[in-house]
């Protein structure tokens, strides 16, 4: 017999490609009601990718400016916290204010919130810790004194173009295993008060219970992000908001949250 204090967890509704597009024209409409939050937060990850780029390039370590903006991107989930909380507001009739949405994401400090934080700064470090482990093994402990003199190394030697190879797999399978952790457990945890660990659980049955169109969003997200931050990152001062919107609406096509 399941004990008095047990909550029962969340449920997992299976979607399909219809409900992803329908979500995600729900989240271009919450950032068309609200664009001032979206570009304001989506402003803020922009300009924080861009200082992370910046700063390898001034530590005379430029070669690692790719992999240190892609391990960035990882850390959108938890940036778009800001976003979930505009979008339930909307979607609830909610007063939307700076206050109401900043407090709200104050009020997270210390919760379930900061260890799904933590999870996704263990991945990141781990993204950077194995880019430094193939640049070892494959090119060596050499030094590159420019961007560009890395990039020639890369793409005109079998060993720079196995770096990209296995870099690339690797970084997939990375962010697959974050993708599927996080797609809902941060707005589930936003809207109720669960532990990370029922969070991430609920997150990984929601990719297994639909996973073409789970993974297809996967894909969707890695291809708008990338061209996002072609232009010095300012393209995340739009895709960030949109993608953190459609996030909110396909988390609550997928869990429904039991009655207590």
């Amino acid at each position: 017999m399941a004990s008095a204090g047990l909550r029962p967890m969340p449920r997992v509704k299976a979607i399909d490609v219809n409900d992803v597009i329908d979500a995600f024209a729900s989240g271009l409409s919450d950032f068309l009601k609200a664009p001032a939050y979206g570009l304001a937060i989506g402003a803020l990850f922009a300009a924080g990718g861009l200082f992370v780029v910046l700063s390898a390039a001034a530590l005379n370590m430029s070669y690692l400016s790719y992999p240190a903006a892609a391990g960035f991107v990882l850390i959108g989930p938890f940036a778009a916290v800001g976003l979930y909380e505009v979008s339930r507001r909307l979607q609830n009739g909610e007063e939307l204010s700076w206050s109401a949405v900043l407090g709200t994401m104050w009020a997270q400090k210390g919760k379930e919130l900061s260890w799904m934080a933590f999870v996704v700064l263990f991945i990141q470090i781990m993204w950077m810790y194995q880019v430094r482990l193939l640049l070892a093994l494959f090119l060596g402990f050499k030094s590159f004194a420019s961007f560009s003199e890395f990039l020639t190394q890369v793409i005109t030697t079998p060993e720079g173009l196995m770096f990209l190879a296995v870099g690339h797999v690797v970084g997939a399978i990375l962010s697959l295993i974050l993708f599927s952790l996080t797609v809902v457990s941060f707005p589930l945890l936003l809207e109720d008060d669960r532990d990370f660990i029922t969070a991430m659980i609920t997150s990984v049955r929601a990719v297994a219970v639909s996973p073409i169109p789970m993974i297809g969003w996967a894909f969707v997200v890695t291809a708008l992000l990338i061209v996002a931050m072609i232009p010095a990152f300012l393209g995340l001062i739009v895709v960030l908001p949109v993608l953190g919107h459609t996030t909110w609406h396909l988390y609550k096509k997928c869990v429904e949250l039991p009655e207590e």
